[in-house]
């Protein structure tokens, strides 16, 4: 027993370098504890750091960061990448200045860019944000050992093609996967069919997305299907209100569960139907979409940013943009037949199991920052 421990036992130290906490849930926190969980298996400690510049200030936060130079020199730093965990406006100064002082220790910075790009706006404060977030995601490339990219590198306008120093690694799911095969559409809910919806967006967008749902699941209703709808996640609690004035009257029972444990989310996945997205165009770092797959739950949501993507392989139908008539049809057919309900299972089950297990993604990183010994 002791010979496997010592066998098992990581040989190999990387720390994740970590941003402004965000509540009330932290998905890039929940990201380096999955990946930590199956780097291990590869003989190698992901140690979480974060620098606290909001309770301390940057000055003290990257004296703090600085006095780790003797622990860290020559190890992989790999810091987590989106510009409002580095800055309270979105002009991310800090990280610019933590990616200096990890370069003055002698560590081997490996940046994890989980926002790829700036994001605009109508107003010209926005414009002037993205384009310094755009500086300094490339800036950050630059001065990186390594960069990897949660999106095909082709989707990355200003990367140069085959750069030798990035790589694409695909996001996991920040919840549990539960990939057993079910045989046929079982229906958990009595007669009632299960449809779920993964968080809400703030106001004003949440309206939006809160009033394409109903009225896309009014369409099913009214074609003799019987239905409970589901919402789970972030700021479904605090949409409470608009839910229940969206959905009174229409004979459609919901359940708001608000935020839960990971393991809860994976059983109300597990239990349910199918999965409606509509927080605007689906692509690969949407965590609804992440944790459908996880569960291998078919699910249908809006297109225009996936369709070039490795999304093409899984279950998921995909309709026009803010068109509810077709989100409603495609739904009625995902729970009404049960040959192509099963097909789009089984897709997301391999997908999950090719693309997004954290085993697969543990290896990658592993690959990736040591090559040869894969």
């Amino acid at each position: 027993m002791a010979s496997t421990q010592r066998e098992n036992a990581p040989t190999e130290t990387w720390i994740a370098l970590l941003g402004r906490k965000d509540v009330p849930a932290d998905g890039i926190a929940d990201y380096c504890s999955y990946l930590g969980q199956n780097l291990v298996k590869h003989g190698i400690e992901l140690k979480p750091y974060r620098l606290e510049w909001v309770r301390d200030g940057w000055l003290r936060a990257l004296c703090d960061l600085l006095r780790q130079r003797k622990k860290w020199r020559g190890l992989w730093v790999l810091p987590q990448y989106t510009a409002l965990a580095w800055s309270r406006r979105g002009f991310p100064v800090g990280i610019l200045a933590a990616a200096a002082v990890l370069r003055l220790m002698g560590a081997r910075c490996a940046m994890v860019f989980h926002e790829p790009w700036g994001v605009s706006g109508p107003r010209a404060i926005d414009w002037i944000r993205g384009a310094f977030q755009n500086w300094t995601v490339r800036t950050l490339h630059r001065f990186a050992r390594k960069s990897v990219f949660t999106i095909p590198l082709s989707s990355v306008p200003w990367l140069a093609s085959h750069d030798a120093k990035s790589a694409s690694i695909p996001l996991g799911p920040n919840i549990p996967e539960n990939l057993n095969h079910r045989s046929t559409l079982e229906t958990q809910n009595g007669s009632a069919k299960n449809v779920v919806v993964f968080c809400v967006s703030e106001s004003p967008y949440g309206e939006r997305e809160i009033n394409d749902v109903a009225a896309a699941t009014r369409d099913v209703i009214q074609r003799g299907i019987k239905l409970r709808v589901t919402f789970v996640g972030r700021g479904t609690a605090e949409a409470k209100n608009t839910i229940d004035s969206e959905f009174a009257g229409t004979g459609i029972e919901v359940c708001n569960r608000g935020l839960c444990q990971a393991y809860e989310v994976t059983r109300i996945f597990t239990e349910s139907d199918a999965m409606i997205a509509v927080r605007g165009k689906l692509y690969l770092r949407r965590g609804s979409a992440l944790a459908a797959l996880a569960c291998g739950l078919p699910m249908v949501a809006y297109a225009g940013a996936a369709e070039e993507a490795i999304i093409k392989e899984a279950g998921i139908s995909l309709v026009p943009f803010g068109d509810r008539a077709a989100l409603g049809s495609a739904l009625q057919e995902i729970l009404t037949n049960p040959e192509l309900w099963q097909e789009m299972h089984q897709k997301n089950i391999r997908f999950q199991q090719k693309y997004l297990s954290w085993s697969v993604i543990a290896s990658s990183f592993s690959a990736f920052l040591r090559p040869g010994r894969e």
